[in-house]
Parts: structure tokens; sequence; C-alpha cells
């Protein structure tokens, strides 16, 4: 995502406010960490390091207990009886994760009145209210590039899907039927495709360079250009005006962060000038998009193909339009939490708590919110 890229000057230029009184620094004596994660249920035991679930919460409690901290895991995170809110009042680091995400408000913010650190076990920390949190001086981090290659390999498999029209192949092979004319209307080679990725941060560079050897025409969006050899590498052609790049795409990648400023980006006015059957690949926020102009493009086929793992909310309710519009391949948030890129959050996450116990710095690229102020893609 672009969210990933902005340059480590930037982001050190982050200053401090003398009116903040919570900040990364730990005081002395035992913390209350906790952490919100889904539930791996009967599958947790069928993979030793699947440990970004609440039954092996990072794989970090042995380590957080030696040291005479309290570590508590839920994934109870919604309504004002759940576990998450019993511990508002005490916790001083609030671990969450973009797959379960925990919706960290400004009420909640200002319940937790001894936190001082908010940690993303893994990319995006737009579940976070993140003016609240640079307003009350809480630092914010995640753990940058810890999943961009998982979420770039899926985007590349999306696209695949959905210009190849292979579910309803799936489908009719788990259904007893054949039917190649049923596939092969829709089905499409990626070779000569125009593509266009909005937002060319560390995923969207990893996936310009994962669709050189198709042979597409690639395009992409940004408030920077890529690095000129990246540019001569992939052959991506830099468009600073979205709305003109939009309507040249066969299929479009949304790969930027979610902010005051892209939500809703993609509403029914810009649908309407798109490609009719332009096929749309979305795993960066469900939020970016307007809901029902999705599900109602879909329906009347000026989307050709939608597909993503992204919602708003998540979890998804089972009402939710996306779940029954047609030519969909929507599958839950799952993209970013691979077993590879679990381990490596996994680590990104002890590392900053050890810093945060020692009173270090975290790398440059981590902070999202810094002594009040907010990481440049944000602002």
């Amino acid at each position: 995502m672009a969210m990933k890229r902005a340059g480590v000057s930037a982001i050190s230029a982050l200053c401090s406010s003398p009116n903040l009184t919570r900040g990364v620094h730990s005081t002395a004596g035992s913390k209350k960490i906790v952490g919100v994660f889904y539930k791996a249920n009967e599958y947790a035991e069928l993979n030793p390091n699947f440990v970004g679930t609440v039954e092996r919460g990072l794989g970090i409690r042995d380590w957080l207990e030696s040291q005479g901290h309290q570590y508590i895991v839920t994934d109870d995170k919604e309504g004002p009886d759940c576990e998450l809110e019993k511990h508002l009042s005490d916790l001083h680091v609030l671990i969450t994760t973009p797959f379960h995400p925990a919706y960290v408000t400004a009420e909640r913010i200002k319940k937790a009145k001894n936190l001082q650190l908010l940690l993303t076990a893994g990319i995006g920390s737009d579940h976070i209210d993140l003016k609240a949190a640079a307003e009350a001086g809480l630092t914010v981090a995640e753990v940058t590039g810890s999943n961009v290659v998982s979420v770039a390999e899926d985007e590349l498999m999306r696209i695949l899907i959905l210009v190849r029209n292979f579910l309803p192949g799936y489908n009719q092979v788990i259904n007893g039927d054949w039917n190649v004319a049923g596939i092969a209307h829709r089905a499409y080679d990626l070779e000569g495709k125009t593509v266009g990725t909005v937002g060319a941060g560390r995923i969207g560079r990893l996936l310009l360079q994962r669709l050189k050897p198709f042979n597409c025409n690639l395009l992409y969006h940004d408030r920077i250009k890529i690095d000129p050899e990246l540019e001569n590498q992939t052959g991506a052609k830099f468009e600073e005006d979205l709305d003109v790049m939009l309507p040249k795409c066969d299929i479009i990648v949304l790969n930027t962060p979610l902010t005051e400023k892209t939500r809703g980006m993609l509403d029914k006015e810009r649908i309407s000038k798109l490609k009719k059957g332009v096929l749309i690949v979305n795993n960066a926020r469900g939020a970016l998009v307007d809901t029902q102009a999705v599900a109602d493009a879909c329906a009347s086929g000026q989307i050709g193909g939608y597909s993503g793992d992204v919602w708003f909310p998540q979890p998804a309710p089972k009402d939710h339009p996306w779940r029954y519009m047609p030519n969909q391949a929507m599958t839950p948030h799952i993209s970013g939490t691979t077993i590879d890129a679990q381990l490596r959050y996994a680590a990104g996450t002890k590392d900053m708590l050890d810093r945060y116990f020692k009173g270090e710095e975290f790398p440059v690229q981590n902070y999202i919110v810094k002594e009040g102020v907010l990481a440049p893609q944000y602002q």
C-alpha cells in the first residue's frame, strides 16, 4: 500500500508536543498488555506456527510473564460488556490486528487512562481513531512490511481468478455439473490487459513486479512516483490523475490506505465511468468503496467481477450485500495472515514490546502516531 512507502525522513520528522502526557517510553514496573485476535478453535493444534490467534497469542505469553507482565488475550471486542471493555481502565498496551479488528474509538481511548501504546500486529491501523490517539499523546505503531508479500501474492491470485472466470468452473465441479460454455463465455487471458493499481507502496510495487511477466499494460496512481529504476523494470506508467487512469483499466487493484480522503473513493459516479465489465480487486480496505454501489454494479454488469478480503464492517454481517452479489470472489480477511506473515508480525510485535520496556525507539517506519503527530500517509 501507499501507506507503507512514506519516506523515512518524513516519518522521522514527527515531532514532540509539550502538552502530551502519554507516549512510547514505558514507566517502571509490571505492565498490563491486552491482545485481541481471532480464535483458531479446532484448527489451533493443526499447525504449531499458527501464532496469530487467541490460543497462541503471538507466542509471547511466556516471555511477557517471565518479566512480570500481565497478558490478557481475547477475541471478545464488541459491545459494552465485552472482555476488552473490562480491561480498558487499567491496560498499558493494546495489541490489535486488522483481521479481527478491535475498533479503538475516541470513547475507548478516553476510558483507557493508563494506555500508552497501541500496536497493530500486521499492517493497517485504520481501526484506531488516529486523531484521538494523537490528541491523547499515545503511540501507535504497526509491523511495517510484515505481510506485504502475502497480500501482493493474494492480489495476483484474485486477478487470475476473475480474469479466467474460475469460480463458476469450480462450482460446477462440486455441484456435479459440466458446462464449458458457462465458463468460457467470460474467460480471458491476462496478457495484454491494462491493469491499474491505486497506490504503489510496498504492496503495490510488489504486485507490479509480479505482473510484469504476464505482459500487461501496467499503470499506477499515487501521491509520489515510484523509483525510476522500478518503473523501467516493470514498464509501469505513472498516472497523476486518478480519474484519467481508472477508465483506461480492464482491471483495477486498490492498494491505498483508508483515510478521510480515500473513504468511499470508488463511488457510484466513479464506477459509472469505468469500462463496462471492469474487474476490481480490493485487499486494502472495504470502506474505500461504496458498498451498495459495488453490489449494484456487479448486478448490472458494469463491474464484471469483484474480489477481495476486506469488508466494512468486519466481520461482515450475514446480510452484507457482497455475500450475495453476482460475479464476486470474496473471502474473509485472510490475505495478510498466512502462517509466514503471522510469524513475521509476531516477531515484529515482540521486538517493539521489548523496545517499549527498555525505553528505546521503534524502527522509524513502524510509527503511525508518534508524540501527537500522524504519519504523512494519514495526514
